[in-house]
């Protein structure tokens, strides 16, 4: 018989004597009347890049959807299975967010797959057939020249925040609220070494500092 994480009940015991009797009442008004959050954030599946620590979030204040390098799909009724477009399906039409963040990160592995040309880790190619999306039929991704590989790949982690901003206005129900203004779409990046925030400027189109260097 496996044996459950040690850490995670080390976790959780500090959970339980230090966090959840500051939050209690929180929690059970949550459980009491359910979330109503105001933020959607779709972010990668990174250990590294924690929104609820990085935004120092409290339990119902986020509503987050994790997945390899933060994207989002276009707007596909195939019938398919699609667990970020439920999600914000859920989000946009139930919890009715007023705001869906999309945070990109530095040294993401899914888009250093990409940018490398991983073969396949298996037959199946999950991650390839994943990423696969971020591109448009016909567009082409290179390097450019002067560009050293890891300006390519800043480059193109921030890209993947753009085309999933993009995606997003795929879907109807979202397209439609961003037009009345009663959902607005965000871009971030999150600098892992330095723990720096940039969000992303709709007017120029660049990342700035979300705070002061001090």
């Amino acid at each position: 018989m496996t044996s459950f994480p040690k850490t995670l009940i080390e976790g959780y015991q500090a959970f339980r004597t230090q966090r959840l009797p500051t939050e209690q009442s929180r929690y059970r008004d949550l459980s009491e009347r359910g979330q109503s959050p105001e933020v959607m954030l779709i972010g990668c599946c990174d250990s590294r890049v924690s929104p609820e620590v990085i935004f120092d979030a409290g339990p119902g204040e986020l509503f987050v959807v994790r997945n390899v390098a933060n994207l989002v799909p276009v707007y596909e009724p195939d019938g398919g299975a699609h667990g970020v477009s439920a999600a914000l399906e859920f989000a946009v039409q139930v919890l009715k967010v007023k705001h869906i963040v999309v945070l990109g990160h530095a040294q993401c592995g899914g888009i250093k797959a990409f940018t490398d040309k991983t073969p396949p880790l298996t037959d199946s190619d999950f991650i390839g057939r994943w990423m696969s999306m971020f591109i448009k039929p016909g567009e082409v991704v290179e390097q450019r020249d002067h560009e050293s590989v890891q300006d390519f790949r800043t480059r193109i982690e921030k890209a993947a925040v753009f085309r999933s901003i993009e995606n997003l206005m795929t879907f109807p129900c979202i397209k439609i609220l961003v037009e009345r203004g009663r959902l607005q779409l965000h871009g971030a990046y999150f600098g892992v070494a330095a723990g720096e925030l940039f969000v992303l400027d709709p007017q120029t189109k660049e990342f700035r500092p979300a705070a002061p260097r001090g």
